[in-house]
Parts: structure tokens; C-alpha cells; sequence
């Protein structure tokens, strides 16, 4: 992440400031103009009333002021932007989680995490490849809560691809989420805009939205 970018950031913010209040002083100085030039050119003989003025003028001022609050709001979604560039920037090198149901397989272990609604007396996770062949964790019997396990391709016989996750207990849950935890390799802000995406091994690119957790590193508490 060059500092560069949020220097050019910041020169956003401020020309953007200096062109919003230009703006509205010139059209504060066009109306004021425009008054004046009706007062002076308006019929002695019926001149006009001077609550209309009043009117006038407090129609000037809340055109200014809903010009301003676009202008704040502009310049409040760019620090925001510049405050995001900054904090993902941080996050390389960290390790977080992020739930997902699949994973890209490498050579390499993954660590997850699932979490039960409800204590079981056989929990496990299966791991199936894009021909449908699957292969299980037995992770036996678990208490509510968050329980912690390790993909290991060596002893499971995974090829290098991608798979889905699944798991199955013997309390029926129909919906378990699974966590994966990973190193952030590097951040990349869009060039078209949006979210800041984190790269990620086992998982790819992800929205910085998307991570349930920043730092720690979950611990196997088994393995196939």
C-alpha cells in the first residue's frame, strides 16, 4: 500500500472542500446580486412586498445548506475510505477467520473452526471434492460452542483443488457455521471501487466485510 495513494486521498478531500465552498459562496453571491438588482428595478408605483424577500432569502439559505451537507457527506465518505486504506494495510502478515463453506487446498494444512448450537455425542466435518468424493474429520463427541479442527491434506489424501465443507451431528443441526482461518497475504483496494479484499490461502480474495475475526489462530482439536 504506497503512501502515495493516500496523499492523493487527501488532495481529494481538500480540493473537494475548497471547490464545495466556492461554490456556495458564488451562488450566495449571484442570489445577493439578483436581489438587489430586483429591488432597484421593481415598480415604485407597487413595490414589492417584503415578507417576499424574507421568502427569497430563506429559500437561499436552505438551497445553501442542503449544498453543504452534500459536500460534508462527500468529504465524510472519503475519510472513510482513506481510514479503511489504512486499517486493512495493517492486516498483512495478521491471521483472521472468516466463515466459509469452501476452501481452495493446497499442500499445506488449514485450521478451522465450526460452531454448535446444541452439545453432541458425534460431530463431524466432511470435506468433498468437485467429483463429489468425500472424505470425513471425526471430531467424537463436542459441548456447545466453538470447536476447533485441521484440514490436513497428507493424511486425508487431498489432491491440490478446491472443496466444499460440510458438517454432520448426531442432533440433526441443519445449519453449522464453519470458520477458516488464514494469513493475510496482501490487501487490494479496487480500482472500480467497493470493499478492500484480503488474500488469503485456502480462501482467495475476500471482502474485508467478511472476516469474523482478527487475530489468534485456533488450535487442531483433531484431525482425520
Amino acid at each position: 500500500m504506497s503512501v502515495s495513494g493516500i496523499q492523493s486521498n487527501a488532495s481529494t478531500y481538500n480540493n473537494d472542500n475548497v471547490s464545495a465552498n466556492s461554490s456556495a459562496g458564488d451562488m450566495s453571491s449571484l442570489f445577493l446580486t439578483l436581489l438587489v438588482a430586483q429591488i432597484q428595478n421593481q415598480d415604485p408605483l407597487n413595490p414589492t412586498d417584503g415578507t417576499e424577500y424574507v421568502s427569497q432569502l430563506a429559500q437561499m439559505s436552505q438551497v445553501q445548506s442542503m449544498e453543504n451537507m452534500s459536500a460534508l457527506m462527500n468529504q465524510n465518505a472519503t475519510l472513510i475510505d482513506n481510514i479503511q486504506v489504512l486499517t486493512t494495510a495493517g492486516l498483512v502478515g495478521q491471521t483472521v477467520m472468516v466463515q466459509s463453506d469452501s476452501i481452495e487446498m493446497g499442500e499445506q494444512a488449514i485450521d478451522g473452526r465450526l460452531t454448535l448450537g446444541h452439545a453432541a455425542t458425534n460431530v463431524t466435518v466432511t470435506v468433498k471434492d468437485s467429483a463429489g468424493v468425500e472424505k470425513t474429520i471425526d471430531l467424537g463427541a463436542q459441548d456447545a460452542g466453538q470447536v476447533d479442527f485441521t484440514i490436513d491434506p497428507e493424511e486425508l489424501g487431498l489432491e491440490p483443488g478446491k472443496y466444499t465443507l460440510s458438517v454432520v451431528t448426531d442432533t440433526g443441526e441443519q445449519t453449522v457455521p464453519i470458520e477458516i482461518a488464514g494469513t493475510v497475504n496482501n490487501v487490494r483496494i479496487p480500482l472500480e471501487g467497493g470493499a478492500a479484499l484480503l488474500n488469503i490461502p485456502g480462501l482467495g480474495e475476500v471482502p474485508y466485510y467478511k472476516v469474523s475475526q482478527f487475530g489468534g489462530k485456533p488450535s487442531a482439536s483433531a484431525t482425520a
